[in-house]
């Protein structure tokens, strides 16, 4: 997806439906979450740092999933853990989300993340849906 479609997405957007792999289950999990957006990329910050669960797991399985106004996004997950690094994070989320929320909802600033998103392909009706539908 271009950078002006994304940004034009999520400008109004205060959170992202999170999709990731459960490193225990193996079953995809979803959560709502805050990100920050700079050009074509999107920063995340675990609310708990490093013991956050969906850290966790993306730590084990970096393919994630982001969604929001029924766009799809798929991407990888690289965690940021330098220290200079994540404040930037943090200073963007400051920005966005205002810094007595931040301050309020997050504990931990530790590690956060990044993902570049590319556009989800949307999925194909099975062959029985498509064959119910005629």
């Amino acid at each position: 997806m271009a950078t002006s479609n994304l940004a034009s997405v999520l400008s109004d957007v205060e959170e992202i439906r999170l999709g990731v792999i459960g490193r225990r289950t193996g079953r995809k999990r979803t959560r709502p979450v805050w990100f920050a957006l700079e050009g074509g990329t999107i920063y995340l910050l675990p609310v708990a740092g490093s013991s956050t669960e969906w850290y966790k797991n993306v730590l084990e399985y970096p393919g994630i999933t982001l969604a929001a106004k029924g766009n799809r996004w798929t991407g990888r997950a690289k965690p940021i853990t330098s220290r200079a690094r994540v404040r930037a994070v943090v200073k963007r989320f400051r920005a966005k989300h205002g810094a007595a929320d931040v301050k309020k909802y997050y504990s931990k600033f530790d590690v956060a993340v990044v993902v570049s998103p590319r556009r989800a392909r949307r999925a194909r009706p099975s062959r029985r849906r498509r064959a119910a539908r005629r």
